[in-house]
């Protein structure tokens, strides 16, 4: 049975609001997943779920209200910047936007041994494993001499996925990363981080608001809706039989080529939005 690398529990995100008197606005209300070591988890949700604050609070850049985070079961949810730094050798990120997660003044190599140099790898071993980086995500090793500007949509997430790898990671928090890049250019890149975790076991949080793109990724799938894990269990089931009326909805929204069932599916996705709509009056959910 493979150990339980992040187990996140009870977790509350509170974001103060400008004002006097007024009450913060809780992003997380007791959200609780766990990820295993060599797992993908999905995490899904529409604009506003909360889904990417949970990856914040992750990489310890949303402070955590309430709960623990407990990384190798160790509690990160709370630590000093220098124990954070210590701690991304073992977590690392990818972010949504290829055009503006990479630094544009430099090369690509220098981008790829940054990492590297701030933990004091020698120059030469650094090279090295800048070369072997740039092909683990199948670019040429003449990539490393050029800056990012010369490179497509997907060819910068390559160089954004080596950088997250470049200290051989144990977890990855993929933030929307396919979600800037076409259909065809999101498949390949899709396939390279399976590739990846095929050869390396590196665990992924993979946040997206599609369902689509993580059932092709995903061992386990966590839906979220206003701050709460609405649905949570095997990634086959929960992207192609949900049992929550709020994922039925996210799955309807994929469209299909037939255009009958995409007229009945539209029909039904708006049924379920009123009723969702009538639950959350109910409830008093803004």
């Amino acid at each position: 049975m493979n150990e339980v690398l992040l187990d996140v529990k009870d977790v509350i995100v509170d974001y103060p609001l400008k004002g006097l008197g007024k009450h913060p606005f809780r992003a997380l209300k007791g959200v609780s997943i766990e990820i295993l070591a060599g797992e993908t988890v999905g995490l899904v949700g529409e604009s506003g779920s909360g889904k990417t604050t949970l990856g914040r609070a992750v990489l310890g850049l949303a402070s955590v209200t309430g709960g623990s985070i407990l990384y190798k079961g160790k509690d990160i949810s709370r630590l000093g910047r220098r124990q954070r730094r210590a701690l991304a050798s073992e977590i690392q990120v990818v972010f949504q936007d290829p055009y503006t997660s990479l630094n544009p003044s430099l090369t690509i190599e220098q981008i790829l041994a940054e990492p590297l140099t701030v933990r004091n790898v020698p120059a030469r071993d650094a090279s090295k494993r800048v070369a072997d980086l740039l092909d683990q995500v199948g670019l040429p090793g003449s990539a490393a001499d050029r800056l990012p500007r010369e490179f497509s949509g997907g060819q910068r997430q390559r160089i954004a996925i080596a950088r997250a790898l470049a200290l051989q990671p144990r977890l990855i928090v993929c933030d929307e990363p396919v979600s800037a890049l076409d259909l065809s250019t999101q498949a390949r890149v899709l396939d390279l981080f399976r590739d990846i975790q095929d050869r390396t076991g590196v665990a992924y949080l993979f946040v997206s608001h599609d369902l689509s793109v993580v059932r092709h990724l995903s061992h386990r799938v966590a839906v979220m809706y206003h701050g709460e894990i609405v649905e949570w269990g095997d990634g086959d089931q929960v992207t192609s039989e949900p049992v929550h009326p709020y994922t039925q909805r996210l799955l309807m929204a994929s469209p299909v080529p037939d255009p009958v069932r995409q007229a009945q599916r539209r029909a039904d996705r708006f049924r379920l939005l009123e009723l969702q709509r009538e639950q959350d009056v109910q409830a008093g959910v803004a």
